[in-house]
């Protein structure tokens, strides 16, 4: 485990006409403020990787197919290892990243997935860091 990265069970009410699917309260553990929320989609077997943010701290949930998230940390370890979590319905939780944690990630449904980001402050393009693919040693291809 990365410290300060905070995976969050997430309920999910069930009812006749489609389920409920919680996302966070301001009284969450992991909320830091709202600065915007916004959906992003990935295809099956796509991969987007490497980027950090310097400030923003990013609540990640899948409401819709299945994505593999891996991180590191630089700072504290090198780049060999790697904390990995796979969330979907049948594993509803919240991933919380905080700030300077490199992070990608991988679709693995045979739809798109949808991952919604719940971010502690807007979008600022001077505050993503960017690494490209294969700057990082990970072997996206193990088996689920």
């Amino acid at each position: 485990m990365i410290n300060d990265v905070i995976i969050t069970p997430l309920d999910t009410i069930t009812t006749p006409n489609g389920d409920v699917l919680h996302a966070m309260k301001n009284d969450s553990k992991g909320f830091a403020g709202f600065g915007e929320a916004y959906f992003s989609e990935i295809q099956p077997k796509t991969i987007k990787a490497w980027k950090r943010h310097r400030k923003m701290i990013l609540n990640l949930i899948v409401p819709a197919g299945k994505v593999k998230f891996v991180m590191f940390d630089d700072r504290k370890m090198n780049d060999s290892e790697f904390f990995e979590v796979i969330i979907s319905r049948e594993n509803y939780c919240r991933l919380t990243i905080p700030p300077m944690i490199w992070f990608g990630f991988q679709g693995l449904s045979r739809n798109n997935s949808i991952v919604l980001n719940l971010a502690s402050i807007a979008h600022d393009p001077e505050e993503v860091e960017r690494k490209k693919f294969d700057e990082i040693n990970f072997e996206w291809s193990k088996k689920q």
